[in-house]
């Protein structure tokens, strides 16, 4: 989600090409205010991407959005207003075709869900969010995308749990306000990795309070360290023992700096000795194992060859670049 002002169109469009080039591949767009509705079409005239009108309260604002070429449109309908002006929305994105996603937390629960249930709850969280798809339903719109997002992660996981046995809509997966960088990509890990290795989850964004382009980095690693396809070489290494005789730790920083940009779906194992080496690592499909002063470079379980400490990034490199 861009963080920039919303009516400074040179720092959004800036800002969406930087997130475009870190691989997101949709942006969101706050629009607190009909001038705010003028960014669309520069950003859409500029970048090809999928942009996302972020809408709260006025129903107005969604309708502008949508026709000035916005791709999809977020609202929370608990608080957009009555069902006219939900209907009214619902009217224009059938009439461009544009999806919207029913944005849902535990902040903006309905007076008479938190009554039923006492306090925000996954089960309160999950009803509000299920009521909602049936008032766009009753206006015959089904091209929904759903969000059910919490800062607490053991909470969010439930809601998700909990809507996903009730529909069939694509799921926006995320931990809300989850923090700054560090506790904030551990959270997001936890919470969303949690639900895409059950097979719960269309899109994701990792909510940070930092720099939007850590997210999508963030984001990227998540599904790296996940297994799909499409986001690089991937790092194993071994933790280190009284058995290391290399300096692993920066080699490995090393060796993992050098192949960010390298678009190969590889698993590359760097380990400290032979323990660790081609026997333990023997599903990598390239990587080293150090020695005293040497390492042996090797693919799958076979060794390729032995080199010197101070070649083994390079060596390393190479035989990458021949795979």
């Amino acid at each position: 989600m861009l963080n920039t002002d919303p009516h400074n169109i040179e720092a959004c469009i800036e800002q969406t090409a930087r997130l475009k080039n870190a691989g997101c591949d949709i942006v969101r767009l706050t629009i607190p205010d009909i001038d705010a509705v003028k960014t669309i079409y520069e950003i859409k005239n500029s970048i090809d991407i999928p942009l996302v009108a972020d809408i709260h309260f006025d129903y107005r604002l969604a309708i502008a959005s949508a026709d000035a070429g916005i791709d999809k449109i977020r609202i929370n309908p608990g608080n957009i207003g009555d069902k006219d002006r939900v209907k009214q929305v619902v009217s224009k994105c059938n009439e461009k075709n544009i999806p919207i996603r029913i944005g849902v937390n535990s902040g903006s629960l309905e007076k008479d869900i938190l009554s039923k249930y006492g306090s925000p709850t996954p089960e309160a969280l999950a009803e509000s969010t299920y009521s909602h798809i049936r008032l766009l339903e009753e206006f015959d719109f089904d091209d929904i995308v759903l969000s059910l997002k919490s800062s607490s992660v053991s909470f969010m996981i439930d809601a998700y749990r909990i809507i996903a046995e009730r529909c069939n809509y694509p799921l926006h997966l995320g931990v809300t306000e989850a923090g700054t960088r560090e506790m904030g990509i551990i959270k997001s890990a936890i919470g969303i990795g949690s639900l895409l290795n059950d097979g719960i989850g269309d899109t994701i964004r990792v909510s940070l309070t930092e720099n939007p382009v850590e997210e999508v980095i963030a984001a990227r690693k998540i599904l790296k360290g996940l297994g799909f396809k499409g986001y690089g070489p991937q790092i194993v290494s071994c933790p280190t023992c009284g058995r290391t005789k290399i300096d692993l730790i920066s080699l490995a920083k090393r060796v993992e700096a050098a192949i960010e940009n390298i678009n190969k779906d590889i698993t590359v194992a760097i380990m400290g000795c032979v323990v660790n080496g081609p026997g333990e690592a023997r599903e990598a499909d390239i990587g080293i194992a150090g020695g005293d002063g040497k390492a042996v470079i090797f693919k799958k379980d076979k060794i390729v060859k032995t080199v010197n400490e101070s070649d083994i990034e390079k060596e390393l490199i190479k035989e990458i670049d021949k795979m």
